[in-house]
């Protein structure tokens, strides 16, 4: 396991190590090249003086759960004193927040250290990770601290919260904060070798932070194991999580057949099959499922889905007068909501709560179900950024591309949302294979029972 928040914690609890070095050691990762583009804008000298003020307080042990350790902030989050953009241009120009949100406003009355803001996709609005505004920071594994992929040849770092999971993996924040609206932190949690965790979306205030969907948007985090998402989740949700010593043997557990394990590419079948056969070998009750109604969302959103229709309703007065602006790829995905009238709107949220509950009563008896996070490892950046400047089919050809490996990537996580549920994404691949995600999932607060079992899993995982 790389070395986390609780263990840096303890360190600093047994006097081996300060906050105020584990900050430089931070600033060293976020300064490096390779994670530069993570970054949006940095705030050193704030982290420093949090962690000396944490250094000065403890006696002998720290006095707060972070410790003045750093944590980074998607740009989609207000911070006192500055300009909230989402990664646009469009709101390049918007006045400082006035306040801190309350998740933001959450870490730091934990004693955590805001490092910087972060890259994202421009408004949230994809599971790649580019945005054409910045440079798009590289993937980096963060289970075996090395780049993602051939040399020369760097991969997506996934979306939406691109920065926040290179962050997280490079080793320049502990914890980084995102959001999740169809996978935007297990995306990234899997493409980057580290863990994201998806709790119920009304867990957490989503004030403070620019809205994509307000039915499904989700405020979480990146960590770097299953015990720190726990830690970050009880501080962001202002809640304790039910701890549970049972073994993994006394959950049943369950995985979807319908949609989730289809056209999974070698490496995440070989990961998924490979860790599937662990979990059974440790007397682990799995049973394979059909769960057919995952393929009736297809049909539930013929008509546009929510993130379409109610960032429309956000962006709409933007549109008309900064199209031009905007990403591209993001406008015309926020376009579409134009096109769905009231009467398909109440019809897709009728739909939606019928669904839930059709899958709720075929989850009865089962604690948790297993999936791959996504079913494919992350394409080269190359391969989907806008080539700018080149044969406009060159362009064309990118655009299909990247709306074709957008829809796998959030093909499974994205189940997740629609059911108002709660997941997990942890590291499961082999030292030599490219980062794959394991996805512990379930329905509305079942967050302590889902944490629980990552646990667990975690613990087999590390041992192999």
């Amino acid at each position: 396991m790389p070395v986390d928040l609780l263990a840096t914690r303890q360190r600093i609890q047994l006097g081996d190590l300060t906050a105020s070095a584990a900050i430089r050691q931070a600033i060293e990762h976020a300064q490096s090249a390779a994670c530069c583009p993570a970054f949006l804008q940095t705030q050193f000298d704030a982290a420093r003086d949090v962690a000396r003020q944490a250094d000065a307080s403890h006696t002998p042990a720290p006095r707060s759960r972070l410790a003045g350790l750093p944590f980074s902030v998607k740009d989609l989050f207000d911070v006192a004193g500055q300009p909230t953009r989402a990664g646009s241009q469009v709101l390049a120009g918007s006045a400082p927040a006035l306040s801190d949100s309350p998740a933001v406003a959450r870490l730091k009355a934990a004693g955590g250290a805001m490092i910087g803001r972060t890259h994202m996709v421009e408004f949230a609005f994809s599971g790649v990770g580019t945005n054409p505004h910045f440079p798009t920071p590289a993937a980096w594994d963060g289970r075996f601290g090395k780049a993602v992929g051939d040399p020369g040849e760097p991969r997506i770092p996934g979306g939406s919260s691109s920065g926040a999971g290179v962050s997280v993996a490079m080793g320049a924040a502990f914890i980084g904060l995102g959001s999740d609206t169809g996978g935007s932190i297990r995306i990234p949690a899997a493409l980057n070798g580290i863990v994201g965790f998806k709790s119920t979306a009304g867990r957490v205030p989503t004030e403070g932070a620019i809205p994509l969907s307000t039915t499904l948007d989700t405020v979480c985090a990146l960590t770097r194991s299953v015990r720190d998402a726990v830690l970050a989740h009880e501080i962001l949700a202002a809640r304790r999580v039910t701890r549970s010593p049972a073994p993994l043997s006394a959950y049943r557990i369950a995985i979807a057949q319908t949609t989730l394990l289809d056209g999974l590419d070698d490496t995440v079948l070989r990961a998924f099959q490979r860790t599937l056969k662990i979990l059974r070998m440790a007397g682990a009750k799995i049973d394979e499922i059909p769960l057919s109604e995952i393929g009736d969302l297809s049909a539930i959103q013929s008509t546009g889905g929510f993130s379409a229709a109610e960032s429309y309703a956000w962006h709409r007065q933007l549109l008309a007068s900064r199209a031009s602006a905007y990403d591209p790829r993001v406008a015309a995905r926020i376009q579409r909501g134009a096109a769905m009238k009231a009467h398909e709107y109440i019809e897709l949220v009728t739909a939606r709560r019928q669904w839930i509950y059709r899958v709720e009563a075929a989850l009865d008896g089962y604690d948790a179900v297993l999936s791959p996070t996504v079913p494919v490892v992350g394409p080269t950046i190359a391969s989907v950024a806008p080539a700018r400047g080149v044969d406009t089919l060159v362009d064309a050809a990118r655009d299909t591309e990247f709306f074709r490996v957008n829809a796998l990537l959030l093909r499974n996580t994205s189940v997740v949302n629609m059911l108002d549920g709660c997941a997990l994404s942890l590291p499961c691949h082999a030292a030599d294979e490219l980062p794959v995600g394991l996805m512990v999932w379930h329905g509305a607060m079942r967050d302590d029972t889902v944490l629980n079992v990552g646990l667990r899993i975690e613990e087999l995982l590390q041992i192999q």
